[in-house]
């Protein structure tokens, strides 16, 4: 039998991750969380939607458990399967089942990247019956108060063969996320990165000049996280030039007009 990789992570946060709040995002996850309803996040991505359920993780002080999902994931990667262990065959549960069992929060991040008739495996989890069937053991779970099933996806990907049907977003409280507002990036990244404010100053009007080229060459401009990651190299001592370039504009595009137009970017803000 073909076991299909699961990629995931489980932690328990010691310490409060840095999250700048932009709305009331925090309150209504809060808000969902008492109420044992689950959330969608969506927004484009390197926006923060990850370090917000790692926040949030810490804040209301349970488990995370994340999976990234693909095009192969299964239902059996998810709740689980039995394996040839020792000469005998024995159940383990998948990341879905742990953290139901557990109480964690799970985060299905991209979830449109699952296949079809993964995701369906979920509904039973979103609706009042907060319930985990686990056909293989003829076991149903309920979950416990405090578990949370959040997903999380990008809109600016969606088509036709890759976007959350009706019948499975509409089971969730959703929360749009975006890039932040200049003077708030600019905050966020020198803070990540430890760097002078002029300099993220910069690097926001940047990455705002490569998000205009959205459509026109690139299918997402820089990203938080991509304008982080290029504060960081100059941090350490590279040129802003090199920098911008290795950080964002290989990031976003093998095109070599499109890098060159990045790096007249760069070169006009630097």
């Amino acid at each position: 039998m073909t076991v299909t990789s699961v990629r995931t992570q489980e932690v328990l946060l010691d310490s409060e991750p840095y999250y700048e709040p932009v709305g009331a995002e925090v309150e209504v996850f809060a808000a969902a969380w008492g109420n044992r309803l689950p959330l969608l996040l969506k927004g484009p991505t390197g926006c923060g939607k990850t370090r917000f359920i790692e926040y949030m993780s810490w804040r209301l002080r349970r488990p995370l458990v994340t999976v990234s999902c693909h095009d192969d994931l299964t239902a059996a990667d998810l709740v689980g399967r039995f394996l040839v262990k020792g000469g005998e065959t024995v159940w383990v549960d998948g990341p879905l089942t742990r953290a139901v069992r557990a109480g964690c929060i799970c985060y299905l991040d991209e979830i449109v990247e699952a296949r079809k008739d993964t995701t369906v495996v979920i509904h039973p989890l979103c609706d009042d019956r907060r319930l985990l069937p686990i056909e293989k053991l003829g076991e149903v779970l309920s979950a416990p108060p405090a578990f949370c099933l959040v997903v999380s996806f990008n809109p600016g990907y969606q088509s036709v063969l890759k976007d959350l049907k009706q019948s499975t977003r509409q089971r969730f409280v959703a929360l749009e996320f975006d890039y932040p507002q200049a003077a708030l990036e600019a905050r966020i990244i020198a803070n990540e990165a430890e760097i002078d404010a002029d300099v993220a100053r910069r690097l926001v009007q940047f990455g705002h000049t490569t998000r205009n080229l959205k459509g026109q060459g690139l299918d997402e401009g820089a990203s938080t996280r991509l304008l982080v990651n290029a504060a960081k190299l100059m941090r350490s001592g590279i040129a802003p030039a090199v920098a911008c370039r290795s950080a964002v504009g290989e990031a976003l595009s093998d095109d070599r007009d499109v890098l060159a137009a990045i790096a007249e970017l760069a070169a006009a803000v630097f």
